[in-house]
């Protein structure tokens, strides 16, 4: 027997669809020149019944940017709680956000354009509400590594905080100013190695045979 779809089902595919639709145009052009025009003709609507779903075209960025937080976060954790060592949970998260780039690369333009503008916006403060939480996933892993010794001493967690999500950024912003968002895989493992090369505790160094004691 066939599933009824009800109203509120009905809207909740609708909405999902547009915010699908609004990425896929914002990976390749300005999200500022999308229109609803062009995302009623991406979902095969008209642009009148865009606003039975979205009040307004803002709405649908403020769902976009929702999306991304949900999302991307879950993701984020899930590679985090997959490794057992703090180092290596954040070495997973960078990957994790790297291939969530290469997956949703409308998601970085939306979030790079929206912060330009100098006024405060609702769109800019779920933007920083990603940022909180995504700086205290990192924040909380650097605190585990710190605990179980694995950072060398005396490290700033803020500092170190900072130049994980710089890292990303700036991995991201190189591959949107060159429009080969894909060279950012092959390089990340390289980044973080460096990351985790500026805050891993010193190894301690093997003794050399005349160096062992009787």
């Amino acid at each position: 027997m066939p599933t009824l779809t009800t109203p509120k089902q009905a809207t909740e595919q609708r909405q999902a669809s547009l915010v699908a639709a609004a990425l896929t145009l914002a990976a390749q052009r300005s999200p500022a020149a999308v229109t609803t025009a062009d995302l009623a003709q991406a979902v095969g609507i008209t642009q009148g019944a865009v606003f039975r779903h979205f009040e307004s075209k803002e709405a649908i960025w403020l769902a976009v940017i929702d999306f991304a937080h949900q999302t991307l976060l879950a993701r984020l954790r899930a590679a985090a709680a997959a490794k057992g060592a703090p180092l290596a949970a954040l070495r997973a998260v960078f990957m994790a956000h790297v291939d969530f780039v290469l997956e949703q690369p409308g998601v970085p333009r939306v979030i790079f354009q929206e912060l330009q503008h100098p006024e405060d916006t609702p769109l800019k403060a779920r933007v920083r509400a990603l940022m909180q939480d995504y700086r205290a996933l990192i924040t909380g892993l650097l605190q585990q590594a710190q605990a179980s010794r694995q950072l060398a001493p005396g490290t700033d967690l803020q500092a170190s905080a900072v130049l994980f999500i710089g890292s990303v950024q700036g991995l991201v912003m190189q591959s949107l100013l060159s429009g080969q968002v894909a060279a950012i895989r092959p390089l990340a493992p390289a980044v973080f190695d460096l990351f985790e090369h500026a805050i891993a505790a010193p190894r301690p160094r093997p003794r050399r045979p005349q160096e062992t004691t009787a």
